[in-house]
């Protein structure tokens, strides 16, 4: 793999960052408006009988000079954005977005502060935790013949490999409403996502009209971390998804993305 040098990550002032947030979530707003494309809706009646992939991630996990109290706040951040998308059906041609259908976290709303990350550092703000959906969703999508349109990762590697069970840079950040995650459906099923909480896990289930006629699995290659020049050690690796016929067995693998993220621990921490 081509791993390039990483410039250290300039510093931005406050107010320069919350003008361009606030740029940015009022540029997707306006987009929102004149889009003509068919969004995907909650059909609370509707139940797909096919299971594709379930796939759960643990709430709470105890995380150095981070107070746990911000992990709790995190479960209430994840019910409220979870219950206006379960139940989700994506029909043929429509998209599914994150954000359009939970609309801006606010501490009106019941948001409460949580871990957000920025520029490398743990910070809290409200509706911090909900990239733990992003994640979850992003992973199931992998695992299916959904398009995934839009999807952002960070720049960061904030936490070391400690009870890691996928590979690494395979998640999905969040952040209202211009760092979305986005999926569309260009097959000629329809699949509906599940989601729900219980006393460990955060839950997702992938279903579907009819039975799949392929199997996905994902893999990574080409891992490494690397000293950059200015000091820091950043970590590579590139996701594959390969894709085999449950009616012929042929395969096919598809390099779905590469990832260089700036690590804030030292490589040689041991667990």
């Amino acid at each position: 793999m081509d791993s390039k040098n990483i410039p250290k990550p300039a510093k931005r002032s406050y107010l320069r960052n919350v003008l361009g947030r606030e740029y940015f979530t009022l540029r997707r707003q306006l987009k929102w408006l004149k889009d003509s494309r068919s969004f995907a809706r909650q059909e609370p009646n509707t139940k797909l009988d096919h299971s594709i992939i379930r796939h759960k991630t643990m709430m709470l996990r105890p995380l150095r000079d981070v107070d746990m109290y911000l992990q709790y706040n995190k479960i209430t951040n994840l019910r409220l954005a979870i219950a206006p998308l379960d139940g989700i059906v994506m029909r043929p041609g429509e998209t599914f977005s994150i954000w359009r259908n939970v609309g801006r976290p606010t501490a009106k709303r019941g948001f409460l502060d949580g871990l957000v990350l920025h520029n490398g550092k743990i910070e809290k703000g409200i509706g911090g935790g909900l990239c733990q959906l992003g994640n979850l969703l992003y992973w199931m999508a992998l695992h299916s013949p959904l398009t995934i349109t839009e999807r952002y990762r960070h720049g960061f590697d904030v936490f070391p490999d400690i009870n890691r069970k996928i590979p690494f840079a395979c998640g999905a950040t969040l952040a209202y409403n211009y760092i979305d995650l986005q999926l569309r459906n260009d097959t000629q099923d329809t699949f509906q996502i599940k989601l729900w909480i219980d006393d460990e896990y955060l839950n997702g289930e992938l279903l579907s009209d009819r039975p799949l006629e392929n199997k996905y699995e994902v893999f990574e290659t080409d891992h490494l971390m690397k000293l950059q020049p200015w000091g820091g050690y950043t970590r590579h690796n590139r996701i594959w998804k390969r894709t085999t016929s449950l009616i012929d067995g042929m395969t096919h693998e598809e390099l779905i993305t590469e990832n260089h993220a700036i690590m804030m621990y030292s490589p040689l921490l041991s667990s």
